[in-house]
């Protein structure tokens, strides 16, 4: 049997367009790379007629699984992921400038010239008093708010 003449060109891409719009009903981020190697193998064979259908197969699932792999390669997960929580070491040694007074268990207020983990102004504790106006270095981040010192 002629297996060439069965299965053309364009029967892949709609295969391919079908995947690639099933993805955005299961948000699953894996049937896309199926979709993609099955319009990878219909332009292949617009370029190569005469493909069997066993080898427009094993192209389909080569590309398939080599786009998967290396998506999942070059997008690691744990290169990735948010800072929220962890950044405080960058925040350490900022120096802003008192917008209001602060003293030992009252909260005060400091800007910074430029955002600090997303905000500009941030509530703030010192263990010593500090009067409005004055620089001040972040010791450390604790919850909503920045402990700070003079500068």
């Amino acid at each position: 049997m002629d297996y060439t003449s069965l299965i053309e060109w364009w029967h892949w891409e709609i295969v391919g367009v079908g995947l690639v719009l099933l993805e955005l009903v299961i948000p699953a981020f894996f049937v896309i790379w199926f979709g993609l190697g099955a319009l990878l193998v219909g332009l292949l064979l617009l370029a190569v007629p005469d493909l069997s259908l066993p080898t427009q197969i094993v192209a389909w699932t080569a590309a398939s699984v080599a786009m998967a792999v290396l998506w999942f390669k070059v997008f690691k997960r744990s290169q990735h992921k948010t800072l929220i929580g962890t950044a405080a070491g960058e925040v350490i040694g900022e120096i802003g400038l008192l917008v209001s007074a602060v003293a030992p268990f009252e909260r005060g207020k400091v800007r910074f010239q430029r955002p600090v983990l997303g905000a500009e102004e941030w509530a703030c504790m010192a263990e010593s008093p500090i009067a409005a106006g004055e620089r001040v270095r972040v010791v450390s981040v604790e919850g909503s708010f920045v402990k700070v010192a003079k500068a």
